[in-house]
């Protein structure tokens, strides 16, 4: 089924839409950024494998990074860790100025993101924030090869990062769900094989209920892990070599994704148990 309303993305964007854009992604990551480093509590656990993957990865080399979904939140959110790592590598190296800010604001540099039609583009203004901050709208249920996924795919072989929540919606439950096929897509039809960095967080929910009214809450706590980059070069070479269909190849792309990521639930689970903790520590000492 395709989408209900215009393609929002320019096929040429002009000066003034670039403009624009970077503007709506430094306003919203700005705010999350202050939300999460002084109203929020964050540990993050290995997050120099994502800012590496973000920053220092080959020019050429496309990132995807996979995660799981448990707020509306999710996105803005987890991209502010990623400036708050940002930062605090730029403060502790500046004197050696080995890491100018432009790498960071420029904004092809940034993000694109899936989001659900049917939840972020329900109104005109929806639509243009969302285009403006590189939220491309996806259709549940409506395949891998529909045309958001096709753009997606676009933009990786233009050496972009998408970030994508492989669950395909907030999971309530928080229970290991099997992971879309999408992911395997990208990895296993791009022209270069992406770098895959799958992370796991606990605590967004508590940042932004999934209730009513909906409010951002102050002073709640945050866990991330970040996992190990997956490279899937020679996967996917030898199964193209021994003639297994794209079908086969995004299969096995998707049950390693979903592998690692629910690995990283159980460490994560802990580390969250320590954070959660460690504020009846100080004070018992």
């Amino acid at each position: 089924m395709p989408l209900s309303f215009d393609w929002p993305f320019p096929e040429k964007p002009s000066i003034l839409y670039k403009a624009v854009s970077t503007i709506t992604i430094g306003l919203v990551g700005s705010f999350s950024k202050f939300w999460m480093k002084y109203l929020s509590s964050v540990r993050i656990e290995n997050g120099e494998f994502l800012l590496n993957a973000v920053l220092n990865r080959h020019p050429d080399r496309p990132l995807i990074t996979v995660a799981n979904h448990h707020s509306c939140m999710d996105d803005p959110l987890l991209i502010a860790i990623v400036i708050n790592l940002f930062f605090n590598r730029l403060f502790k190296y500046f004197l050696a100025a080995t890491i100018p800010l432009r790498v960071f604001w420029t904004r092809h540099r940034m993000r694109w993101a899936l989001g659900a039609d049917d939840i972020v583009f329900t109104m005109k203004k929806h639509q243009l924030f969302f285009s403006l901050g590189k939220t491309i709208p996806v259709t549940r249920g409506d395949g891998v090869y529909q045309r958001p996924m096709n753009f997606a795919l676009e933009q990786l072989n233009q050496g972009g990062w998408i970030h994508i929540f492989s669950e395909g919606k907030v999971n309530l439950t928080k229970e290991p769900m099997r992971l879309k096929w999408g992911v395997g897509r990208l990895v296993a039809e791009a022209d270069i094989c992406p770098l895959v960095v799958p992370l796991y967080h606990i605590g967004m929910d508590d940042v932004l209920p999934n209730v009513e009214p909906y409010a951002l809450q102050i002073g709640k706590k945050v866990s991330i892990y970040v996992g190990e980059p997956l490279i899937f070069d020679g996967l996917v070479e030898e199964m193209k070599k021994e003639k297994r269909s794209l079908q086969e190849i995004r299969k096995a792309v998707t049950d390693i994704i979903q592998n690692e990521l629910y690995k990283l639930k159980v460490k994560c689970e802990e580390l969250h148990r320590q954070h959660l903790g460690s504020d009846s520590s100080s004070s018992s000492s």
